[in-house]
């Protein structure tokens, strides 16, 4: 993909937010490259906002992190739901099912 010379705003929300998640997991550069097979002049670009990232890259990020990809394309401070997220991120795999299953009886008590 091409890289720009000017950061697009979504490309630069997206980065940031990868290297929030880098910084959160004491990775460098090299580290996350190196767990997600990217150049580190394409990760850089990417955090900068100046990458056309693909969803190819973002998968490949994903994995580096060791995380679904959503939450690469999660914005905490924007929106109740990301800061759900956000929260359950943190969370062990078994806490995520018992909310998940409160979740869906409030919706199935709900619709009855």
């Amino acid at each position: 993909m091409p890289r720009r010379n000017v950061p697009e705003p979504f490309a630069l929300q997206v980065g940031t937010r990868i290297r929030e998640l880098r910084y959160e997991r004491g990775m460098s550069l090299a580290d996350l490259a190196d767990a997600s097979q990217l150049s580190k002049g394409h990760l850089s670009s990417v955090e900068h906002g100046l990458a056309a990232i693909t969803v190819g890259t973002i998968a490949r990020l994903a994995r580096g992190f060791d995380l679904p990809p959503m939450y690469l394309l999660t914005f905490p401070a924007e929106d109740e739901r990301a800061r759900a997220a956000e929260l359950m991120r943190e969370l062990p795999k078994t806490e995520v099912k018992k909310i998940r299953r409160q979740v869906q009886d409030q919706l199935a008590a709900r619709s009855r």
